[in-house]
């Protein structure tokens, strides 16, 4: 009997176990031409890495008028430097400069050389041509304002109130006002501030092409300095012997 029962057991467990094989699917063997299939259309996963080397990287520094300010380059990228000279700079005055202080310096350059080619048209048709005032302003133009205040004292008011307006509306658009300087305080420019870029173009005459205002800045920037050192050079040599250029050429 003790038999008889373990061989009824026995064969309950088989009956069982093939019942509930019955129950899970069956695996289907797959082919290694269809997993190389597979495996060739599958896309290769990016990185991380790989995917942020996509991304273009931000400039550090704001685009302006073509310019984007660099510290690897000399005064910062800035156009101005022409051949045979190139990087011109004998007192290292641009040396180790930074930003702010390299826009600063530039704005002053390019101030001072507008300034100085209007000196330099000033002096030769002061000079030789003076109807204003009846005519009677003459002689070396480093005394016609001189004259201009004992003539007519009003007009010096007016001309020193026009060159402060003027001035304030240059501060206004490209100096960083007094409650946010961080460093250099009356010497901040705007980080949006291209130096000498005050939006005054009344003739239309500002480039939009990058290229074309870089060639046109290093051009005014050369007339500028050839203009600085004339009107020095002027204003010496009628402080020396009261004569007029002109008539230095015997005109």
């Amino acid at each position: 009997d003790r038999r008889h029962d373990t061989m009824r057991a026995t064969i309950l467990a088989l009956s069982l176990a093939t019942s509930a094989s019955a129950f899970v699917a069956p695996r289907v063997a797959r082919s290694p031409v269809r997993m190389m299939a597979e495996v060739a259309e599958a896309p290769p996963a990016e990185t991380a890495a790989e995917a942020e080397a996509d991304v273009p990287a931000t400039p550090a520094y704001p685009t302006l008028n073509g310019w984007t300010a660099d510290p690897s380059k000399f005064c910062w990228g800035l156009p101005g430097a022409i051949a045979p000279m190139g990087d011109f700079d004998p007192a290292g005055l641009a040396t180790d400069l930074d930003l702010t202080e390299m826009k600063r310096f530039r704005e002053a350059e390019v101030t001072h050389g507008r300034v100085a080619m209007t000196s330099v048209i000033g002096f030769l048709v002061a000079e030789s041509f003076h109807p204003l005032f009846g005519g009677d302003i003459g002689g070396p133009a480093i005394r016609h304002l001189d004259q201009v205040r004992e003539v007519a004292p009003i007009f010096f008011d007016i001309l020193a109130f026009t060159i402060a307006l003027a001035e304030l509306y240059r501060s206004l658009v490209g100096w960083v006002p007094p409650p946010k300087v961080e460093k250099y305080f009356g010497g901040e420019l705007n980080l949006d501030y291209y130096p000498g870029d005050i939006g005054f173009d009344p003739l239309g005459l500002k480039p939009t092409d990058p290229k074309e205002f870089a060639e046109m800045q290093t051009k005014e920037l050369q007339n500028g300095r050839l203009a600085m050192l004339a009107s020095m050079g002027f204003i010496v040599q009628e402080q020396v012997d009261e004569q007029t250029i002109l008539g230095h050429l015997g005109m």
